[in-house]
């Protein structure tokens, strides 16, 4: 028997234990670790998903004690399961746990995917902040028109009490409240659901492809961070983002999305450099010269574009992407520049508790705040902090309307970002065709 230990940040960790470890005999997970998303370390993996070898369930320990574990529990094997990761830190964390005399293990994309009796869809991206999301809610609202009945389901972001959130379904706004969605839950199922279409997510992926096939007919995969899904899709879709251009190839396990995606979509093309885009298209050429490539803009707007005219303002962005996702702006500092406001004002001498150890974690971020709300506490700092900053306007460009998560205490403006084909190859086409070979009779009907 291998003693494992399993490196994670609340999501893929969960599902690779629950795939290739979960009751069987060969392994025994003595830990998880946790990483990236604060506060989900001291947990426990509970008895009820463990399985029947894990009585007690599995204990979540923080990632900095990776040699000292590995070390009293004499573990074999380390098994990297998490995502948006550089090389050079992936490498880092190899090298540590070798030299505390443990294997390590990055297990294949396909061992871990589980087949659908539906048609899968996938959409993923090779970093976080590539604009994956108003992509899948592009083809969400294509399969609609075309006649399918597409259930999303969305990459785990599972933070509170894990045996709850074993499989979540999202039908109604009310739904969010019952399940008690962190802020960055809400950003990825909000959309969906005010668009009509029911989503899924939790812990056991299992569980939640068994009920989300007796729902619809064709299974759209929203991933998470650039993580792999975790379906075998019949449509790998992945995104790129011109204005990080090499990225596809640096970050872990983003390249394993660019190399293997049936459809390559660059998003931003309204906004990126030239020169940009060239590289992208360039490792396109060079990595997947089989995949369809499709260019999309990226557009942002504002009810009120003379609302931000002369002012200074606050611009609050998606956490994620400004944080693993290392980006220095969003669609919120684009819609600033692009509408005339007159300054962004620096909330970083306002930041309070987390709020300010995030500015101490991630130093490129100063001209915009990363909307944060992992828990009940978080939530309340970044309310303080958006107290504090003096500004005539916040200008809020996450996915959600954050003033429906959060008070503010200032006039806001929310900026909202679609994507758009940019010339052809389409995106209505490349589902018209996904409908031809999955189900003819749509197609033959002209829906």
């Amino acid at each position: 028997m291998k003693k494992v230990l399993i490196l994670g940040a609340a999501g893929r960790d969960f599902h690779n234990f629950n795939v290739v470890f979960r009751n069987n005999p060969e392994f025994h997970v003595v830990a998880f670790t946790a990483t990236q998303i604060p506060d989900i370390d001291g947990r426990r993996y509970p008895a009820e998903l463990a399985g029947d070898l894990y009585p007690e369930g599995i204990p979540i320990l923080e990632e900095n004690r990776m040699e000292e574990i590995i070390r009293d529990e004499g573990v074999d094997v380390a098994v990297f399961s998490y995502s948006d990761v550089a090389y050079a830190t992936l490498m880092h964390l190899a090298s540590r746990a070798i030299a505390a005399n443990a294997d390590f293990w990055l297990l294949g994309a396909e061992r871990t995917q589980l087949v659908s009796k539906v048609p899968v869809i996938s959409v993923c991206a090779v970093r976080t902040g590539c604009g994956k999301s108003p992509v899948s809610r592009r083809i969400a609202s294509g399969l609609h028109k075309l006649g399918w009945n597409p259930v999303v389901i969305r990459h785990p972001m599972p933070y509170g009490d894990l045996a709850a959130q074993r499989a979540q379904r999202f039908a109604s706004l009310a739904d969010l409240d019952r399940h008690q969605c962190t802020i960055e839950e809400r950003e990825e199922y909000e959309p969906h659901i005010v668009e009509g279409t029911t989503v899924y997510a939790g812990v056991d992926y299992g569980d939640i492809l068994r009920q989300a096939e007796k729902e619809g007919d064709v299974i759209l995969w929203d991933g998470g961070n650039n993580d792999t899904p975790f379906y075998r899709p019949d449509l790998d879709i992945v995104v790129l983002d011109p204005h990080r251009p090499g990225h596809e190839l640096g970050y872990y396990p983003g390249e394993v999305n660019f190399r293997s995606a049936h459809v390559l979509i660059i998003n931003k093309v309204d906004t990126a450099d030239p020169d940009g885009i060239k590289t992208v298209r360039q490792n396109i050429a060079l990595h997947n010269p089989k995949a369809k490539v499709i260019e999309t803009a990226c557009t942002v707007t504002i009810a009120d574009p003379d609302a931000l005219r002369g002012k200074h303002v606050l611009v609050v962005e998606d956490g994620p992407t400004l944080t693993h996702g290392e980006m220095p702006y969003g669609a919120g500092v684009v819609a600033a520049n692009q509408f005339g406001a007159a300054s962004l004002v620096d909330p970083r001498p306002y930041a309070v508790g987390s709020i300010q150890k995030t500015f101490e974690k991630f130093p490129h971020l100063w001209r915009v705040l990363p909307a944060m709300g992992y828990s009940d506490r978080q939530r309340h700092e970044l309310e303080e902090t958006i107290k504090r900053v003096p500004c005539d306007l916040v200008v809020v460009a996450t996915p959600i309307d954050l003033a429906l998560a959060i008070k503010l205490d200032k006039p806001s403006v929310r900026v909202r970002y679609e994507v758009h084909e940019m010339g052809k190859p389409a995106i209505t086409p490349m589902l018209e065709e996904f409908t031809q070979a999955h189900k003819p009779a749509l197609a033959g009907a002209g829906r």
